[in-house]
């Protein structure tokens, strides 16, 4: 749907756009304008208003510089209101998040001539629970935060600060000077404060809660109902779309989706996708449930309907004590080669290789499978009677008491939920795009965890059938979403249909005559059995490769290399170093802009991190130093499988994971120097590998129209 009076929208505002601000128009930010308008133009819908045809999913590089989040919202905008539709706009970074809803939407609002509403969607954990600290509060404090034994000095201050903290909430909230929006708190919040004041969607009574008119989550979620204009991020979609859709957001059907930063949403879903169980934890929460359950019963004995549901699940409960406990030892039995684990490595993993694991290990996880389902189902028959006695209060029972008993079943029926998952995803044989599987140790309590794991290769399937089919229509957009050029690595792992569009938005940026891409001549190449030559090499080459420049960013590719560099300078250089590992990232760009601010010369340290978002325009940098090209080693359990099946398939993993990546995140690091049509500087990649490997000439190929000094001595 594209009539002549929204083009003529679309057109007016961008124009009133430019002129209220004094801009003149760029070419890429037009041309994203057409595209986006051309992509959504091209749905069909039915007579119900849901997308009827294969159309409006279009992937789009724009470059720095573009303005992207002016030129999708100008262009979607208009059509999602004329269609009835909700425009959710999704971020994978808080910053780019904060930057649209503080900066840019209000910009945009002011200097259109757009009329719409917008606001923030933020997870169900970001809002305080009413009837959770009413609770605390109305109970003894110790009672909630301490076992008997807990008597030490520094809990009992622990615990005295978090009263005094619950008690200034409480008077905030009744004040009306606090909304209840962790985010709105006047100071930081740590886990262990906040977590406690938390609900998820199986401990939410919902409209039956009798706080439900003073609830901030409700009062946001109705905001979020009356808006035309919703910014979300990654990780907020994909848990709305793991609830089915519509649960958080506005349905897919009703959605036209923008994803900025859209090279990250393969990855975040893929984390959504995937699943876990603490071997040691599992056992714990059993014997505590088993507990639970029968104090329940002991306490809600007026409840004669909930006891029968009670002995149910006790009985499943005792039933999976025995394989919880089978599931413990083979796990450990498993593990046993990997112990024990010398005090200066990591902690290593057990992968099945093909996701082949071993047939007793399958075995239990069938017969946990069944065991766990049928304790889900009890749990949920136990978790609706509760629903609707809060309803009916036929139980005997106080609504306070009701509610936390919900509260309590709710928590217990999602742990059991996410534990039948995990024994799914290791009751089924590997398909032909097998999952990952493995046991991953981890250090708990001073002690060695076994972390039973699954995951998706790649969340293709699942980003195709719960949000490409579904959602009226999507855009992807990012300043490096091709990788050596093509869109065909993220069409692979976001499982994009045949019939997506792609298109490339230049830049306005004039790299051409503003930047210079250098690569000085280097003795080694930074393989592993090079390492400590190259680092020398790197500590040596860096006061050169300073001088002249008064802001130097210095991007490596490991956190032991960026200390082994710094350890290297002279003491005098040492000085003028700012290291990531040192600071925060707010303090480090902070003082990093004071010193240049006074005419000091300072170099950061960064890791992959400040290779992207990271914004230093201006003389805040002049000189971007890569240490060397960002390959990532695919060590890490879904990688190392995911390189297994290709050369399976006769693929080359290399070629078709590590040369892409390693390109998309080369330009992002270069990236880093011109952030405006006046920066200018100069970008140095101590890796000659760019020159001497047959892929090197790809690498070049594919990175901005720098003027390119190659093999350059110094």
């Amino acid at each position: 749907m594209l009539n002549q009076s929204l083009k003529t929208e679309i057109q007016q505002a961008y124009s009133q756009f430019l002129a209220s601000k004094s801009l003149k128009p760029r070419l890429g930010q037009k041309q994203m304008i057409a595209e986006i308008a051309r992509s959504l133009a091209a749905i069909k819908t039915d007579a119900e208003g849901m997308r009827s045809n294969h159309a409006g999913l279009l992937a789009i590089e724009a470059g720095t510089g573009t303005g992207k989040t002016v030129a999708y919202t100008l262009a979607a905008l208009p059509i999602a209101k004329a269609l009835g539709k909700k425009l959710i706009i999704s971020t994978a970074t808080v910053a780019l998040q904060e930057q649209i809803i503080y900066r840019d939407l209000p910009d945009i609002l002011k200097h259109s001539g757009l009329h719409f509403r917008y606001a923030l969607a933020k997870g169900r954990s970001r809002y305080l629970c009413l009837s959770k600290l009413d609770t605390f509060m109305q109970a003894n404090p110790q009672d909630h935060l301490f076992d008997a034994d807990q008597s030490l000095a520094s809990e009992l201050d622990q615990q005295q600060q978090r009263v005094m903290i619950y008690e200034s909430m409480a008077k905030a909230l009744l004040k009306g000077e606090w909304t209840g929006d962790k985010d709105d708190w006047q100071d930081p919040l740590e886990p262990e404060i906040w977590q406690p004041l938390t609900s998820d969607r199986n401990q939410c009574t919902g409209r039956r809660c009798q706080h439900v008119n003073q609830c901030s989550f409700f009062k946001a979620r109705e905001e979020l109902s009356a808006v035309d204009c919703i910014v979300a991020n990654h990780d907020l979609v994909m848990a709305d779309l793991a609830l089915g859709g519509g649960a958080i957001l506005a349905a897919p059907e009703d959605s036209i989706y923008i994803f900025d930063e859209a090279h990250h949403l393969p990855d975040i879903a893929l984390r959504h996708f995937a699943c876990n169980l603490r071997v040691h934890a599992a056992n714990s929460w059993l014997d505590q449930s088993i507990k639970s359950i029968h104090d329940t019963g002991q306490s809600a004995s007026s409840f004669v309907s909930l006891l029968d549901e009670l002995d149910r699940a006790l009985a499943c409960l005792v039933q999976l004590k025995p394989l919880y406990a089978a599931l413990k030892d083979q796990v450990e039995l498993l593990c046993e080669p990997l112990l024990p684990v010398p005090e200066y490595e990591s902690l290593p993993n057990l992968r099945f290789e093909h996701g082949e694991i071993p047939a007793a290990l399958e075995q239990l996880a069938n017969k946990l499978k069944q065991q766990q389902l049928e304790l889900v189902n009890v749990l949920s028959a136990a978790h609706g009677m509760l629903e609707e006695a809060i309803d009916s209060n036929h139980s005997g029972l106080s609504l306070a008491e009701l509610e936390q008993l919900f509260a309590n079943f709710g928590q217990m029926l999602a742990v059991a939920e996410r534990y039948h998952e995990v024994f799914q995803a290791y009751a089924k044989p590997p398909a032909e795009l097998p999952d990952s599987r493995w046991v991953q140790l981890i250090e708990s309590a001073g002690l060695i965890e076994f972390d039973l794991c699954a995951s998706p290769l790649m969340p293709a399937s699942a980003l195709a059938q719960f949000l490409w089919q579904r959602c009226y229509a999507a855009i992807l957009s990012s300043a490096t979403l091709t990788a050596l050029g093509s869109f065909d690595r993220l069409a692979m792992q976001a499982g994009l249909p045949d019939y997506y569009q792609s298109a490339i938005a230049p830049s306005p940026f004039n790299y051409a005559d503003n930047a210079i891409f250098s690569v000085p001549q280097m003795s080694v190449e930074p393989l592993q059995k090079y390492a400590d030559q190259h680092t020398d090499e790197v500590a040596r080459l860096l006061p050169k490769l300073a001088e002249g420049f008064l802001a130097v960013l210095v991007l490596f590719s490991s956190k032991r290399q960026m200390n082994a560099v710094f350890e290297l300078m002279a003491p005098d250089w040492q000085q003028k170093i700012l290291r990531q590992s040192d600071l925060s990232k707010q303090a480090l760009i902070e003082q990093h802009k004071t010193r240049v601010d006074q005419k000091q010369q300072s170099l950061i340290f960064g890791l992959a991190s400040l290779a992207e978002g990271i914004d230093l325009p201006g003389d805040y940098c002049s000189h971007v130093v890569i240490a060397k090209l960002p390959f990532s080693v695919p060590n890490a359990p879904v990688d190392a499988a995911l390189a297994e099946w290709l050369e399976s398939q006769g693929r080359n993993p290399f070629m078709e994971i590590s040369l892409p990546e390693a390109s998309q995140k080369l330009i992002q690091a270069c990236g880093r120097l011109i952030r405006t049509e006046q920066d200018v500087g100069k970008i140095s990649l101590l890796d000659k590998r760019v020159l001497t490997k047959r892929y090197g000439k790809q690498l070049l190929a594919a990175l901005p129209p720098f003027k390119q000094e190659l093999d350059v001595s110094l």
